[in-house]
């Protein structure tokens, strides 16, 4: 009987899946229009002591976006208020929405991936799973890499798409 050999595992092909670093943890939405008077003004004396009374638990453990829904001209002191509330509560929080915080928080995990361990390795970068990755990851994840790996490919290592290979 023939040995059965796995060529994959003797490929020297790295794999990375995305989606291990994928952001964990909820998203809320902090919106300054619920803290204005009339939904569209800010008084000062008024938004300060919303401020101060408001539960700022809600938020701990979880990634903040802070937005104005209003139209509504907003001093950007108030901005800062909010994050000098949220910043030692929420694991994440910044100006922006879902969408932003999301992808900020994943180009942050990917930039904790030491790339130097894949110097001029073979890399492919997993196509498929369960989670939405993203454009913004993929990008990143090639940005990151081209300068140091032998190639980058896209999908599965049984089936892959050339993306880079460095020039001899």
């Amino acid at each position: 009987m023939e040995e059965i050999i796995n060529k994959v595992a003797q490929s020297g092909l790295e794999t990375i899946d995305l989606e291990d670093y994928y952001p964990q943890g909820e998203t809320v939405i902090f919106d300054m229009k619920d803290y204005l008077f009339m939904g569209l003004i800010l008084k000062e004396k008024d938004f300060r002591a919303s401020m101060k009374e408001l539960d700022w638990e809600q938020f701990r453990g979880k990634s903040v976006g802070i937005i104005c829904s209003a139209d509504a001209v907003i001093p950007l002191w108030a901005y800062m208020l909010v994050m000098t509330e949220l910043e030692p509560i929420a694991t994440f929080a910044a100006f922006g929405d879902a969408d932003f915080i999301h992808k900020t928080r994943y180009l942050q995990n990917l930039a904790k991936i030491d790339v130097t361990s894949f110097t001029d390795k073979r890399v492919v970068i997993k196509g498929c799973g369960d989670k939405r990755v993203g454009e913004i990851a993929y990008a990143e994840i090639t940005r990151l890499l081209r300068p140091v790996v032998k190639s980058i490919m896209y999908g599965e290592p049984c089936s892959t798409v050339p993306v880079y290979k460095k020039k001899a």
